[in-house]
């Protein structure tokens, strides 16, 4: 834990901080369990840069003695705890908790200053539970402690970030529903959802020449990461950090960082938010502990937070999409746990307050629309239903689209009530749905159930692309989405009336699809059979999955990674109570496709109009990210070998390639900023689908140990 940054080179005047309760001015003693608690964790976080004394090192200053006690003396609590929560541990922050952070800061006070004052200080003066916000100079790392308030570098830094971001204008409803060409405003770049750039500067004949532009390293995630780009400004979440970049130059202009709140001694789980939201002065993020943020953005201070999940439904509770704002409407989804009875919901929040507006239930409650397809179960056996992908947003329509993750009571759906002879309808709504939903009261307007009682785990729950196409001789808004069998479907945006589909030939679940409605004819090979296994394709990984589509408008093109796999599934019964207890009834054992020729990887363009396959790249190594689509005919996409690379759009071919420094288990976006087009894609290993991949090639490996975000531009 190095607190060279907190207590070398000052990020802030000691003139502007308060002075009414100094860190070491109390009355109070110290308990010394604490302290003893604090000793322990300072052992293993902190001992390595700052000494077993707290004498300090080169790595660190010392955390005690005469310029120690001047630096803080007339400085508070609070001040003295935001420094170390903003930038400690360095590469690991907010993994540590609120309370051993505590701990740490009592037994560094009680060490650094003299007699029963220091003791007590640490005592009475309790740190705020709230996040703070570091400075907006960031943190040096290295450099003199004296301080920089006359240091006119320094000063002059710290202004011209200042006035950079000041400059930014407020993010309107106009804004987000007319982008600029070189901003990526959120998670799909638009309210469409399509992974599109018009940007034209990088081309199919120039992207070869792609050079890196910079880098920046991230606090380690899980990844799935999408950063945001507005105004040349680049803001990027990891773990429980947010960073404000220069676009152009990678400079830090802000960092944010909350702690968790989880008991003393626990480690925060990495946040899986796979967007950050921009609207009005706000940037709104996922924290590891289950809340939505709202920051400044331009200094990245905390506006508000509301806690996200239901007090019921704490366990196995997660928030893995990311928010989407309009209307002044902050709508998330959140996913329940396999054994969360009542299922998940999608949750509209006041952006300017955080105020809580209305709540969608993804599982239909009995005696409420839908809520007799759970074949008589009682809410308390309903599960599933869990929303972890961003929604998007009809402007002209004022439709928010969402799609719905699967059930996980398979049994229930399958087998008669107790005292009931035969099933009734187990359609088992509003899983395996896009639903539409207004913005501001969180109405449904309508549904479409892609797929009804999967039993499988085969979610319906990602990207809802909204775009015109012709169809029938006339033009016709639509949405577009596909499960994890790679059927895709486009239903009419403003009712929901089927259009048509597309299977991509990698699923065995589906016989057929009727043209006219939409409904599937199951093949009874991959019926359930108590204790039968059976050949289900593709596995409950899926053929695709978080890793998102990419459409040309222009020319109504479709690009999408694949994964071919399958799995040897058996049911395993049980009994009422049981079943009453959630979690999985499905045994799956992945399994390479039968005469598989051992390519697993596959990106495939198919043109919308027609639903005709136009070509097919296949290779040994699973895609690992979504894809992106530019206007200048190019499509790019990552691989689990670390592998980015950049494809005709037209053929596929590939046109450039480079190795990152992990596999690019994320969401590439392209930006512009003075006239230049850059390409950012986020690197670092972790995510299930990137894992799931690597288990079909045992030669490859990749590091799990960073993530980064990396940039590319064309020569000037």
């Amino acid at each position: 834990m190095k607190l060279i940054s907190i207590f070398g080179a000052a990020a802030m005047s000691m003139a502007s901080l308060a002075t009414a309760q100094g860190v070491f001015q109390s009355s109070a003693s110290a308990d010394p369990a604490q302290i003893a608690r604090g000793q322990s964790a300072y052992a293993a976080e902190c001992l390595l840069c700052h000494g077993p004394a707290l004498e300090g090192n080169q790595f660190g200053p010392a955390l005690k003695g005469a310029e120690f006690e001047a630096k803080w003396r007339e400085s508070t609590r609070a001040a003295f705890s935001e420094r170390i929560r903003t930038t400690m541990p360095p590469g690991k922050l907010g993994v540590l908790s609120s309370a051993t952070l505590n701990d740490i800061e009592a037994f560094i006070l009680r060490g650094g200053a003299s007699g029963a004052q220091a003791a007590a200080a640490v005592a009475t003066a309790s740190p705020p539970a709230a996040p703070v916000r570091s400075a907006s100079s960031g943190s040096s790392l290295m450099g003199p402690r004296q301080s920089r308030d006359d240091d006119p570098v320094f000063q002059a830094a710290l202004k011209a970030r200042a006035d950079r971001l000041n400059n930014l204008a407020s993010v309107t409803d106009a804004t987000l529903r007319s982008p600029a060409p070189g901003d990526w405003l959120m998670w799909r770049r638009a309210y469409d959802g399509l992974g599109y750039s018009p940007l034209r500067q990088i081309t199919r004949a120039n992207v070869k020449n792609l050079r890196s532009a910079w880098g920046w390293v991230l606090p380690t995630s899980g990844n799935q990461i999408t950063p945001l780009v507005y105004d040349g400004v680049m803001f990027i979440g990891s773990g429980p950090a947010v960073h404000a970049l220069d676009a152009a130059t990678g400079e830090l202009l802000w960092q944010y960082s909350r702690p968790s709140n989880n008991a003393a001694g626990a480690r925060a789980p990495a946040s899986k938010g796979r967007s950050l939201a921009i609207y009005d002065d706000k940037i709104f993020t996922v924290t590891p502990d289950g809340k939505l943020a709202a920051l400044n953005f331009r200094t990245g201070k905390p506006v508000w937070e509301q806690q996200i999940n239901s007090a019921d439904s704490s366990a196995g509770f997660s928030v893995s999409s990311g928010p989407l704002v309009a209307k002044g409407v902050v709508m998330i989804g959140v996913s329940l746990g396999i054994s969360t009875p009542g299922g998940a919901y999608i949750l509209g929040l006041d952006a300017a307050t955080g105020a809580e507006i209305w709540r969608f239930h993804t599982i239909a409650r009995p005696g409420q629309p839908g809520g007799d397809t759970w074949n008589g179960a009682p809410l308390s056996e309903r599960f599933g239903g869990g929303v972890w992908t961003v929604g998007s947003f009809d402007p002209e329509l004022n439709l928010a689209y969402f799609g719905i993750g699967n059930t996980y009571n398979s049994a229930g759906l399958l087998e008669p009530r107790p005292g009931a002879t035969s099933v009734t309808n187990n359609d088992a709504l509003y899983t395996d749905s896009t639903v539409a939903l207004r913005p501001e009261t969180g109405e449904l307007i309508w549904h479409f159930q892609h797929h009804k009682r999967d039993v499988w785990d085969l979610d319906w729950v990602f990207e809802q692309s909204v775009l015109t196409l012709p169809v029938a001789g006339r033009s016709r808004k639509v949405v577009v989405t596909g499960g994890k069998v790679a059927v895709f479907e486009a239903v009419d945006a403003a009712t929901g009336a089927f259009v048509f589909a597309k299977d991509m030939g990698v699923q065995n679940i589906f016989l057929a699809i009727d043209p006219r409605t939409g409904e599937k004819t199951i093949n009874p090979a991959v019926l359930p059979e108590a204790n039968k296994p059976k050949l289900l394709c593709p596995n409950s990984v899926g053929a695709r999955n978080w890793t998102a589509t990419a459409i040309n408008p222009e020319s109504a093109v479709l690009f999408v990674p694949l994964l071919e796999n399958c799995a040897d599934y058996t049911y395993v019964p049980r009994d009422a109570a049981q079943t009453a207890l959630g979690g999985l009834d499905m045994r799956f054992s992945a399994r390479t496709p039968p005469d598989h020729d051992g390519k697993f990887g596959q990106l495939a363009a198919v043109d919308l109009k027609t639903q005709r396959i136009l070509w097919t790249h296949r290779q040994r190594i699973p895609y690992a990210s979504a894809a992106l689509a530019t206007a200048g005919g190019v499509v790019f996409a990552g691989d689990v070998d670390r592998n980015f690379v950049a494809y005709d759009q037209s053929t596929g071919k590939m046109l450039w390639s480079t190795r990152l420094a992990a596999a690019a288990e994320s969401y590439p976006i392209a930006y512009s900023v003075g006239g230049r087009q850059f390409i950012a894609v986020v690197a670092g290993s972790g995510s299930p689908w990137g894992s799931s991949g690597r288990g079909n090639v045992p030669e490859v490996t990749s590091t799990t140990a960073g993530t980064s975000v990396a940039v590319f531009e064309l020569p000037r």
